[in-house]
């Protein structure tokens, strides 16, 4: 797999129309299994096509357990520079409806480690409105990235996803359902003392203290072009969308014959303007309305008009941003600013 990751990055390495790189990130899987053999080939082949800016941010993903000294030396010893872990929760309860690998010591204990070895660049997983969390363990969750000193944290709810075992044992009754109003209030709650530990909520999921934002998820918001490598990876040139085939065996034997296997779909006029609606309105950035194509500006006016009076959206030097209220919704709100292909 490393090696047809490789030759990937040769095949593709014309895709972006600048060959700086601001982020690279490892993800998308358990990358904390890479050897350190393997991230020297994977930065080397890297090197031969970009070149990194002075500032890059460079992510590898990592569960809890796999963080342990003679990976974290492999890591100091490459140019990863910034650790993602899948904490989901302090508490093992959580962790064992989750069916999490790592128990609730591992989680705290992990982030020590990684510190001892010098990655303060830090940022962390939680999950809240499982059914086992009370507000009470959330509001422990937060303390502890708090005290740990993790600048940055990624937030996400609870979804039920069709055809999985987590559906399945609600319907039989095996698991409780997801409590909407239970995670409202952990979101609330979670927005509020972050804010008042000093962290900015950057992105609807996303709180970092200031100068650690995430620069590779925040380039997604903003539109910028990316690639991506490996299966099932999607990659965006601004116009166009393409994603890899998923299938391993596939995209193996296809990158062994010099293709890449992917689909791709060109965007029209009107999914771009969508799928800025949805990004933007979900950071601090907001809709600027001078990006808005001038087709869809009076549309845009007309139907952001109940969101502002219903005052779950703000308007200040025509950007239009979410508030508080509001980003309980931001789903539900974007979905309504969208516009028919037709229009």
């Amino acid at each position: 797999m490393v090696t047809a990751i490789m030759r990937e990055i040769e095949l593709r390495k014309d895709y972006l129309p600048d060959k700086k790189l601001d982020s690279v990130y490892f993800g998308g899987g358990t990358p904390s299994l890479l050897s350190a053999q393997d991230l020297t080939l994977l930065f080397d082949e890297i090197d031969k096509h970009f070149v990194f800016n002075d500032a890059a941010e460079i992510t590898l993903e990592a569960n809890p357990d796999d963080l342990t000294p003679e990976k974290l030396t492999a890591f100091q010893n490459s140019p990863v520079n910034r650790l993602s872990i899948g904490i989901q929760s302090f508490s093992d309860a959580d962790l064992s409806y989750m069916n999490r690998a790592h128990n609730a010591a591992e989680a705290a204990g992990c982030v020590r480690l990684a510190q001892e070895y010098g990655f303060d660049n830090l940022t962390v997983d939680l999950i809240y409105g499982t059914p086992t969390m009370s507000d009470a363990q959330w509001h422990e969750n937060v303390e502890r990235v708090i005290d740990l000193g993790i600048p940055h944290v990624s937030c996400y709810a609870l979804t039920v996803e069709p055809k999985t075992a987590l559906q399945h044992f609600i319907e039989k009754g095996k698991s409780k359902p997801v409590d909407e109003e239970q995670t409202a209030r952990q979101f609330e709650y979670l927005t509020e003392r972050l804010k008042a530990a000093g962290f900015v909520h950057y992105e609807i999921s996303n709180f970092a203290k200031p100068g650690s934002f995430a620069k590779h998820n925040s380039n997604y918001w903003t539109g910028n072009p990316y690639l991506g490598v490996g299966p099932s990876a999607h990659s965006f040139d601004g116009k166009s969308r393409q994603w890899n085939a998923a299938n391993n065996a596939a995209y193996l034997k296809s990158i062994a014959e010099g293709k890449v296997p992917f689909e791709r779909e060109i965007l029209t006029v009107t999914q771009r303007y969508n799928e800025y609606i949805l990004t933007a309105l979900r950071t601090v950035w907001g809709v600027h309305l001078k990006r808005i194509e001038p087709k869809f500006s009076a549309y845009f006016l007309k139907n952001v008009r109940p969101f502002l009076e219903n005052k779950t959206v703000f308007a200040e030097n025509e950007i239009y941003r979410l508030t508080e209220k509001g980003k309980l919704l931001a789903d539900n709100i974007s979905m309504e600013l969208f516009a028919e292909e037709d229009y």
